[in-house]
């Protein structure tokens, strides 16, 4: 196992002095239950404390870097963001891009119900690895890594289907407050696709304004995938004429 872990050192960027705590973040409950008390205390803990740090750990981090960064935003624009960036959606993109799945310390039957893949599993692994670098890194090597993978602008640049609503708008409000303005009809939202399994499912979202404004994304929710699509659309509905491009198709509706 040293060398998986090794490997993940790496991949977040912290060298730990207690690799015991870095094991403990990557055990699932499933996987204690299987040991025998011959196989030492360490056996005996799964992740289920670590994640509950972990997770006020994150919630003060993202609150911290949001103030920082948008220090006039008001406390409810804050708060949405806030939510966001904590949600399950958008850690577990963080927990696929580090590939934490692959690392996780299971139980034969949670290894054979494809518990490497489950949402929940990875982000709260993701959770307790946060709280981990926090009890061996102190607060900075916490701060590093939340800002690197969480909060910070390079987090969507890293292979994420999901956006994070950095600047704090919310595009499909904003959407529909252009098209208003505009006299023409409020946006529709269909589903294009879905893919993947139940438990970590892609969703494809078309957004269209009357006849001519049409846009599509990806995510892991229906909800941030219609807000990339809506962001879009937004975005090529204020740009000159002559780098607008709409197009038209059907689709149908949600």
């Amino acid at each position: 196992m040293r060398a998986d872990l090794d490997a993940l050192e790496v991949a977040i960027g912290h060298r730990f002095a207690d690799r015991e705590v870095l094991c403990r973040a990557l055990t699932h409950s499933s996987h204690v239950h299987e040991q025998t008390p011959a196989e030492g205390p360490e056996a005996g803990r799964d992740n289920e404390q670590l994640e509950f740090l972990g997770d006020s750990v994150l919630g003060f981090l993202v609150s911290e870097a949001l103030l920082k960064c948008h220090p006039e935003a008001p406390e409810g624009r804050l708060s949405k963001v806030k939510a966001h960036l904590v949600s399950a959606a958008w850690l577990h993109e963080a927990a696929r891009r580090l590939q934490i799945g692959d690392y996780l310390r299971l139980g034969r039957g949670e290894e054979m119900s494809g518990g490497r893949g489950k949402k929940t599993l990875l982000v709260d692994a993701l959770e307790a690895l946060i709280a981990a670098i926090y009890l061996d890194g102190g607060m900075d090597a916490a701060r590093e890594f939340v800002n690197r993978f969480v909060s910070g602008p390079g987090a969507a640049a890293q292979g994420s289907t999901e956006e994070p609503p950095h600047n704090l708008m919310d595009y499909k409000s904003a959407l529909q407050e252009l098209a208003q303005a505009r006299r023409l009809p409020q946006p529709r939202y269909v589903i294009v696709r879905e893919r993947g399994p139940e438990h970590s499912k892609t969703f494809t979202i078309e957004v269209r304004v009357g006849r001519e404004w049409v846009g599509q994304a990806d995510g892991y929710t229906k909800k941030g995938a219609a807000q990339k699509a809506a962001r879009e659309v937004y975005e090529r509905m204020q740009s000159p004429p002559a780098a607008q491009a709409p197009v038209s198709g059907p689709c149908p509706v949600i």
